[in-house]
């Protein structure tokens, strides 16, 4: 989503960074750039008018910081400026402390309201609450159905009684709840194609009758300004306590979160970030700031690779790796893990320095499914020992996956590249247990590091794996007793 704007604040900052000299001249020329950057992304005009204010106030103003250099200190000041914009990170819902938190979820048609109720509820049930989701959008037919359906996914129930208005069935829903033991009622109400006297009149009165704890907005980032536009509309007519952002894995430019905090002063509460039930994250304004400016997501790239691997399993791989027992079972488990965390170009995305060099890259992920149905049609003992797999066996996985020969061929060499890498960890972790500790580094030690230093060529020489190297040792002995017998 922030492809555009971060190439282009990359490449005022190299300007900034490496232009020479910084004079305030080309200060207030780098941050006219900055400023067409901000309006290209469609961030409000005015919101972008007094940012620029504040940012060039204080990067004329600025004492150099010694060690610091002055273009790094220019970017600083507008990441924190950034982060400022976007406001403070306020992903936290403050329960009722008696009976069910009732949380009214607003918005227009076609937003995602239903999906993100869906995904609030998923969300919710992983930190041990009982949520009940409630159909209460009559005017969108499929609505109702649609929340049925994701909370079969989810095992979590769905309430919805024919007959009733949409305020009686909030009202209603809220006392089922009680009696259900429910902790949160999430409320998916109507939308409209915009903002109208009747839309506002209904989720008002489900408002004053149903008593919301908390209001949230949906709204769909790919509309632009328009997006801070119908917050605002929403705002002044109804007490909303947060926003919800859909859709951030697309194209938008990024404009309007930007804009939003600073045009209706709430908080962004949670961002969409794919259609899985899972993909709704608490929004970090530090993050999105550091990733705008092209400086990477390091933090949630680690929470991604957190979810998608069990430490249990992890411990049990490198233990394998140690061994140089590392299969193709391992492989096909590393590629599962790398398809949890999401889309490969995200990933790269977020770790700085990186995302930028590969926006242009076009990853065909289908490669993971493709491999992972390669590796599933052999046996278990071809998977131990793909030295096994000769042509006649590569025909059969390849009829049994649905791919080529050829393709078989490409795995395995994907794999012996990978094991060879992996076998290189143990030779790495044993230098770092031979480098001694900090307080244990003299000046003298310093000057003369081959005293301590493991010596790289014998620490890195190639291993053999012992398996191998007994089949290796028979097969020799066998040769040489053949030899004398032909004599």
């Amino acid at each position: 989503m922030f492809e555009h704007i971060s190439e282009r604040f990359g490449s005022i900052f190299d300007k900034l960074r490496f232009g020479g000299k910084l004079t305030e001249e080309n200060i207030r020329d780098g941050l006219r750039d900055v400023r067409r950057a901000l309006l290209e992304a469609d961030v409000n005009v005015q919101v972008a008018r007094d940012f620029l204010d504040k940012v060039t106030a204080k990067a004329i103003g600025e004492e150099v910081i010694k060690g610091v250099q002055p273009g790094q200190q220019v970017v600083q000041i507008v990441h924190d400026e950034l982060i400022a914009l976007m406001g403070e990170s306020d992903a936290e819902i403050p329960y009722a402390k008696h009976g069910p938190t009732v949380i009214l979820m607003a918005g227009l048609q076609g937003a995602g309201k239903t999906t993100t109720c869906g995904k609030l509820a998923k969300l919710l049930t992983e930190t041990g609450k009982r949520p009940l989701l409630v159909a209460a959008d009559l005017q969108r037919p499929a609505a109702i159905e649609q929340l049925k359906v994701l909370g079969k996914q989810l095992g979590v129930p769905v309430f919805h009684e024919a007959g009733l208005t949409a305020p009686e069935l909030c009202v209603k829903a809220v006392s089922v709840a009680t009696k259900d033991d429910r902790d949160v009622v999430i409320l998916d109400t109507a939308g409209r194609l915009h903002v109208d006297d009747e839309l506002m009149a209904e989720v008002a009165k489900i408002h004053q009758l149903a008593k919301p704890h908390q209001t949230y907005l949906v709204v769909d980032a790919m509309t632009g300004q328009d997006a801070v536009n119908s917050a605002k509309a929403f705002n002044d007519r109804l007490a909303l306590d947060g926003v919800i952002f859909t859709k951030l894995d697309g194209d938008a430019r990024g404009g309007a979160i930007v804009s939003l905090r600073t045009v209706i002063g709430k908080p962004i509460k949670f961002v969409g970030v794919g259609e899985k039930l899972d993909a709704l994250q608490p929004f970090y304004p530090d993050r999105y700031a550091r990733r705008i400016l092209g400086m990477g997501d390091i933090l949630s790239f680690v929470e991604k690779a957190q979810g998608a691997v069990d430490e249990k399993e992890a411990k049990k791989l490198e233990e394998r790796i140690l061994k140089n027992k590392f299969d193709l079972e391992d492989f096909r488990q590393q590629l599962a893990a790398i398809q949890k965390m999401g889309s490969i170009k995200d990933l790269l995305g977020m770790i700085p320095g990186i995302g930028a060099k590969f926006s242009g890259l076009n990853v065909d992920e289908s490669i993971f499914r493709k491999y992972g149905a390669m590796i599933s049609s052999m046996t278990a003992s071809e998977r131990a020992r793909p030295d096994l797999i000769d042509m006649s066996r590569r025909r059969r996985v390849a009829h049994g996956s649905g791919s080529s020969t050829n393709d078989v061929q490409a795995l395995l060499k994907h794999f012996t590249t990978m094991k060879k890498v992996m076998g290189k960890f143990g030779d790495i972790k044993e230098l770092a247990e031979r480098l001694p500790d900090e307080g244990e580094l003299t000046a003298e030690k310093l000057a003369n590091p081959q005293s301590f230093m493991p010596n790289p060529n014998r620490l890195f020489a190639k291993r053999e794996d012992k398996d191998a190297l007994d089949r290796y040792r028979k097969e020799r002995k066998k040769q040489k007793k053949l030899k004398k017998k032909n004599r």
